[in-house]
């Protein structure tokens, strides 16, 4: 199959408004509100510590997800996604297209001078909205800064109980609950809420789902449910992080009926991944294979994530994608299907191509700086593709079968596709040598105060 350019593919795309189903921004009103029927809307679904093994599509045998398995068959499910090994860095990395290296400074913090895919998507028009986690710093105003038109947050301006009896920022506003609700319930309601308000015009729903972090505590659906509960110490259980896995699945159930309900699935791309591997203290089955959680790690446990892709109007029903994705590629992905001209200097590469049965050139490699604490000296830096992994330090791995880098591959014994894979690794380190900006070299960054070294509080 023949491959386009990448550079005029993306410039083409942005800018065609007579392609039929890529329209651009820069309209007059009038035509504006003509064109809005047929730009997508734009959902993008993160849940909270949700590994690759834990999703029946990609052959996962221990929880029940059936909306996803359905929209994977439906749509389109990747099997090579990416993520950061925590929440924070991958927040940031999937919001701005940029590697952590570049723009990531400390936990819990997103520098407000980053532009985000929500900056782009308002300025082109569309209602932008975010439900769910937060983590990305304290200031009330914080969700408006970086491009939100409205907010329904846990953990913005405090750290409250997130499932029973939750404690919630709505549009900047603290709001508490003592009458047996479930957080993750309100955070939906409120998404599908703002879903039915803007039917008649194109948006774009951030969906950062509270689900499925530890404390793994019962859902409205466990036999133990007790409404009365409070705090984030009672009920706990690693039994329960089968049943908020399948209460995710039932979450995003409703958000897909609210779509068909109101006429809005079939021009609706909606992409659901994780933020990071499972926690640590679950442990999932794929068949004979069991896979403890790797939350936190830079083995493949720790970053291999679902990605499942749902668009009726434009998707194949059942395509499987082995193309390599990252949390950068997100951002270019959605502007490209929202006709969205992307800001220059991006690390990320859309995979739109893949989603619309188009030529593609997909990428070949991941690049990942990863330091919790935004800390060069903690940092650890590595590439890899399909099957070989580089360490900055030098060690190199088979990561396709070594899956928990146990056997560092000797560079003196390497066959020729494993030196060639070297090779092209290393230039890719190469070329983010000196990527970190110079006010972000410090042994230790900076922040407003220091992240705690707790897991629980990740």
């Amino acid at each position: 199959m023949a491959t386009v350019n990448r550079r005029d593919f993306l410039r083409r795309t942005a800018c065609a408004a007579a392609s039929g189903w890529l329209l651009g921004a820069d309209r007059t009103d009038a035509r504006a509100a003509a064109s809005d029927a047929k730009r997508p809307n734009v959902i993008l679904i993160m849940a909270d510590d949700l590994g690759y093994e834990t999703l029946g599509a990609n052959g996962g045998t221990s929880y029940k997800t059936p909306v996803l398995d359905k929209l994977a068959s439906e749509g389109a499910r990747f099997e090579y996604c990416f993520a950061q090994p925590l929440c924070t860095p991958t927040r940031v990395q999937l919001m701005t297209g940029i590697y952590n290296v570049r723009n990531y400074t400390h936990f819990g913090h997103m520098d407000p001078a980053c532009t985000t895919f929500a900056h782009l998507f308002k300025r082109a028009g569309y209602a932008t909205c975010i439900a769910g986690k937060w983590q990305l710093g304290q200031d009330v105003d914080l969700p408006k800064t970086f491009g939100f038109d409205e907010s329904c947050l846990w953990q913005h301006t405090r750290r409250p109980p997130r499932y029973a009896n939750p404690g919630l920022e709505i549009n900047g506003r603290q709001k508490d609950y003592a009458g047996g609700e479930y957080g993750p319930d309100l955070v939906n309601a409120y998404a599908l809420d703002f879903i039915s308000r803007c039917k008649d015009k194109p948006f774009l729903l951030y969906y950062p789902m509270i689900l499925t972090h530890d404390p793994y505590q019962p859902t409205p659906d466990s036999g133990d449910w007790d409404p009365k509960a409070k705090g984030e110490q009672v009920n706990r259980h690693v039994r329960h992080f089968g049943e908020m896995v399948t209460y995710m699945d039932k979450l995003i159930g409703r958000l897909v009926a609210k779509l068909d309900e109101l006429g809005l699935r079939e021009n609706t791309l909606l992409l659901f991944l994780g933020d990071n591997g499972t926690g640590g203290g679950a442990t999932s089955r794929m068949g004979e294979q069991v896979v403890k959680g790797g939350k936190g790690k830079t083995i493949s446990t720790g970053m291999h994530v679902p990605l499942v892709a749902s668009w009726p109007a434009r998707i194949k029903a059942g395509s499987v994608c082995r193309d390599l994705v990252d949390t950068t590629d997100f951002l270019p992905t959605i502007c490209q299907a929202a006709g969205i001209a992307p800001p220059e200097g991006i690390d990320g590469r859309s995979f739109l191509p893949q989603l619309a049965g188009l030529n593609a050139q997909p990428r070949q490699w991941v690049y990942c700086w990863f330091s919790r604490d935004g800390s060069v000296r903690a940092a650890r830096e590595f590439a890899f593709d399909h099957r070989y992994k580089l360490y900055r330090d030098g060690a190199f791995y088979q990561w396709s079968t070594d899956r928990q880098e146990q056997a560092p591959l000797a560079g003196d014994k390497l066959d020729a596709q494993a030196a060639e894979a070297r090779k092209r690794l290393q230039a890719a380190l190469d070329r983010y040598r000196d990527a970190r900006p110079e006010h972000m070299k410090k042994g230790q960054a900076a922040g407003p105060e220091k992240p705690s070294k707790k897991k629980k509080r990740q």
